[in-house]
């Protein structure tokens, strides 16, 4: 059973102030734990160019996870806001952002939130 079916809609959907944003912002909804799985959001943003992801979310050690692992699996470098990424689990969260800061360096940067505005404004 897929959580949308689990929670009223108003709940499911994206906040008033960035739906503002729909276009020219898009929204793809996935149905699987990575977002890459059959392909729109990866061949999009090849097609426009991105080079660079900025990844947050719920679930560090699972959707977040999977998130940046297929995104450097498919060339992008990725960058994770430390404090925008949670989990139900403490521990697995923890254990996933050490894992990702650690083994991933290289294609990864873990930067928090404040620090990430700074640079780009």
């Amino acid at each position: 059973m897929m959580t949308g079916e689990h929670l009223p809609e108003e709940l499911i959907g994206l906040a008033p102030s960035l739906q503002k944003l729909v276009p020219p912002a898009r929204v793809y909804d996935k149905t699987t734990y990575s977002p890459w799985i059959d392909g729109r959001l990866s061949s999009h943003l090849h097609q426009e160019g991105v080079t660079s992801l900025i990844v947050t979310g719920g679930e560090t050690d699972v959707c977040v996870l999977t998130t940046v692992l297929g995104a450097i699996d498919l060339g992008f470098h990725v960058i994770v806001l430390s404090d925008a990424v949670c989990s139900g689990a403490d521990e697995t969260h923890d254990a996933a952002i050490d894992l990702l800061g650690e083994r991933f360096s290289v294609q990864l940067q873990l930067v928090k939130t404040e620090e990430f505005l700074s640079a780009i404004s």
